[in-house]
């Protein structure tokens, strides 16, 4: 008993001792990088959920970046936003409580992180609005601050299906306090930094003044693998609160003073300051005058021009090819043709008139070699590219409009020729062709758009119309949005093309007006117009929605009214709570081979199905569409990046 007594002793003493140096490893250990699992939202990985509770306190002071963006501009939105101190954020970035930042600027934030259950977290609370996914609540509204799958988590009466506008979310940030390794070595704070695009652990590192590798192990990274992924946090240790002098590029040297000008002095007292205003007024009369002079010879041609092709057809629907070899012409057309180039000459002075011999030569007499399609000529002005396009009856509304308008998201319209009582209109060059050529998968080397590209197009579309709804000095309808006049230049960067049956809206966005006329493209044109005539830019947001179904399904609209008698129908299968990312699969275009964020693409589909509502005032405007869009595009960025910097 005497010996038996010391042995158990001893091993009780063994458990303890083991017990004990065992504990302050998870006590001390740093917190592991989270990585690109934060865009999985279906996933359960629990690093995901927040930063462990290992720190030697419950709670702490701790410090957040955000990047500024609309509408989280100003000092009071970013402190409603993540539930900060207005002023202490005021005082942290030097600025008043007034300010605003610029967009994409960093903002240093305080917060107080606390322990919830296992996990570190600051708590704020967000009210969903219209388009809403968990996704896009954590990475374009939070910036990476939060993930889905945490607010899912702090959330479980509401899932990703059932969120609806004017729903209150609780928003765990994510936060951390220090470790007892961390205070010991006298780091006092810990900054969770949200990664942008071209960061890195050194680069960060660098900017608050701390060791790279003290850094990585904040983080459990190391040397060999230091891959950091944007809209993700990096925990920074801090020995001091950070400053936004760390963080903010000094800035640049003033300019120069110019050397002061040399004025040779005045004969005659004032007379040479009264000559000058003398000259000014004479200058801008004169200019007046011309300008006045060109406005009539203009209506007087155009209205001529327009009475000798009254009996023509259509020239929307114009596109047989031509032959353009020059035939003898009579002296009286080319008459007119002068009074033209000399009269538009005056007004248009941002567009060129050129003759019809300069687009001969551009085109080679117009050879089959620089053929497009219908009347469409590949043409090299100077050097650049051009395409030429021959239309014949009126087309002055459409110069009218591209030659006030000016967007790059709308094909440039950059002259003009008229020979022979036909007009010529040369445009800017899109050497990647119509977006159907690339959509449909008909060619022989079979053009493909990534998930990205697709959604840029579809967000620079939505750009160009929402400008000529919004932002024109009337609202205009383009009334033929469809692939083949979506245009792509050399970036994949959408333009706008072929205005010929625009017209004015004739009042606000979202107003009525009628015609008879009803002209445009079989599939694209909403239901309203063609059973009432009824236009207004919501027609546009109708043959928007159709587009972008073609986008992502890779199928035209032709293709789908064979199996659909109904568009929205074809979404049914997709929108279904149940079944809808099982669907998915049969919905997506097949070239993409799965390789899209599923969770977007319903966001997208959803879209789409609010777009082709047949009641017109059930769907959004332009502006509102291009909000979702953008925030659609941001999360499509990061997800391209994460899975290419990981070799996805």
């Amino acid at each position: 008993m005497e010996l038996l007594l010391p042995r158990r002793l001893i091993s009780v003493f063994s458990i303890i001792l083991i017990a004990s140096s065992s504990a302050p490893c998870s006590i001390h250990a740093q917190q592991p990088y989270v990585g690109k699992a934060t865009s999985n939202c279906d996933g359960n990985s629990n690093s995901v959920l927040g930063y462990t509770f290992n720190g030697l306190n419950a709670t702490c002071q701790a410090y957040l970046t955000f990047r500024s963006q609309p509408p989280y501009t100003t000092v009071a939105s970013i402190s409603e936003l993540l539930g900060a101190d207005p002023s202490l954020l005021s005082q942290l970035n030097s600025v008043s409580q007034n300010a605003s930042f610029q967009t994409d600027q960093l903002v240093l934030v305080p917060t107080r992180c606390s322990r919830s259950g296992t996990y570190y977290q600051a708590n704020t609370s967000y009210v969903v609005k219209s388009g809403d996914i968990y996704l896009s609540i954590a990475n374009y509204v939070f910036r990476g601050l939060s993930a889905c799958q945490a607010i899912q988590a702090q959330n479980p009466n509401l899932t990703a299906k059932t969120l609806h506008p004017g729903d209150r979310l609780l928003i765990p940030l994510r936060c951390a306090c220090p470790t007892k390794n961390q205070t010991d070595a006298g780091f006092n704070y810990l900054l969770s930094y949200v990664i942008a695009p071209a960061d890195s652990v050194s680069l960060i590192s660098s900017n608050f003044r701390v060791d790279t590798g003290k850094t990585l192990e904040a983080n459990q990274l190391s040397e060999q693998d230091p891959t950091i992924y944007p809209n993700t946090t990096l925990l920074v240790p801090l020995r001091k609160p950070p400053s936004i002098s760390q963080i903010r590029a000094p800035p640049p040297p003033p300019p120069a003073s110019p050397p002061p000008p040399t004025t040779s002095p005045p004969s005659n007292g004032g007379s040479s300051s009264k000559t000058w205003v003398y000259a000014l007024v004479g200058a801008l009369g004169g200019g007046a005058f011309v300008l006045l002079a060109g406005i009539i010879l203009f209506c007087l041609f155009f209205r001529k021009s327009a009475q000798k092709n009254k009996q023509k057809k259509d020239p929307s629907i114009n596109s047989e090819s031509f032959e353009a070899a020059e035939k003898p012409h009579e002296k009286i057309v080319e008459e007119e043709s002068k009074d033209f180039l000399e009269s538009i000459s005056d007004i248009a002075q941002s567009l060129k008139v050129y003759s019809f011999q300069e687009l001969q030569s551009a085109t080679q007499n117009f050879s089959p070699s620089c053929w497009i399609r219908g009347s469409v000529y590949h043409g090299t002005i100077n050097g650049d590219s051009a395409a030429i396009k021959k239309m014949d009856g009126d087309v002055s509304k459409e110069i009218d409009l591209l030659n006030k308008t000016s967007h790059f998201n709308l094909i440039r319209l950059s002259g003009v020729c008229f020979n022979e009582g036909h007009w010529y209109l040369v445009y800017e060059y899109a050497v990647n062709g119509p977006l159907s050529d690339w959509i449909y998968h008909r060619n022989s080397d079979h053009k493909f758009l990534n998930w990205t590209q697709r959604v840029q197009i579809a967000l620079d579309v939505a750009t160009g119309l929402n400008y000529i709804h919004n932002y024109t000095s009337q609202p205009y309808v383009h009334k033929d949005i469809k692939s083949g006049n979506v245009l792509l230049d050399g970036d994949f960067r959408a333009k706008i093309a072929n205005f010929g049956l625009a017209r004015s809206a004739g009042g606000q966005e979202g107003e009525f007006a009628l015609t008879r006329h009803i002209v445009g493209t079989q599939g694209y044109m909403a239901p309203e117009y063609l059973e009432h005539g009824f236009v207004s830019t919501k027609m546009d947001v109708y043959s928007f929605g159709v587009l972008m179904l073609e986008i992502l399904t890779g199928k035209d609209v032709k293709e789908l009214y064979e199996r659909f008698s109904i568009m929205s129908d074809i979404l049914i299968p997709v929108l279904n709570e149940k079944k809808g990312k099982q669907s998915l699969v049969d919905f997506m275009d097949p070239s993409l081979q799965g390789n899209y964020p599923a969770e977007l693409a319903i966001f997208v589909a959803r879209l789409v199905d609010s777009c082709i509502k047949k009641d017109p005032s059930g769907r959004p405007g332009m502006d509102e569409i291009l909000q979702s869009l953008t925030q659609i595009m941001t999360t499509s960025q990061n997800w391209e990046m994460s899975n290419s910097i990981s070799g996805y």
